[in-house]
């Protein structure tokens, strides 16, 4: 794990984190004292498109607007 001063992370930051989401770990110190650690983050959780539809019909199922027109809920959003 690298090294470098606040100032280098401050001019070069572009490049650092270009380093870090290659896979780099980069220790940020001031005046030789380390004061935070760059590390790629952990990818982001994604679920399948077809699970989220899924999800929503099952969610839809029961529910209905009866009575209630849908320019009327626009509406009443804008308030």
């Amino acid at each position: 794990m690298e090294t470098v001063g606040a100032y280098e992370a401050k001019t070069h930051l572009a490049q650092i984190l270009d380093r870090v989401a290659g896979g780099e770990k980069i220790t940020i110190a001031r005046h030789g004292v380390p004061v935070a650690v760059l590390h790629p983050a952990a990818p982001a959780k994604q679920t399948p498109v077809r699970t989220v539809i899924e999800q929503l019909r099952s969610f839809r199922k029961g529910r209905r607007l009866e009575g209630i027109a849908p320019r009327d809920l626009l509406e009443e959003g804008r308030d």
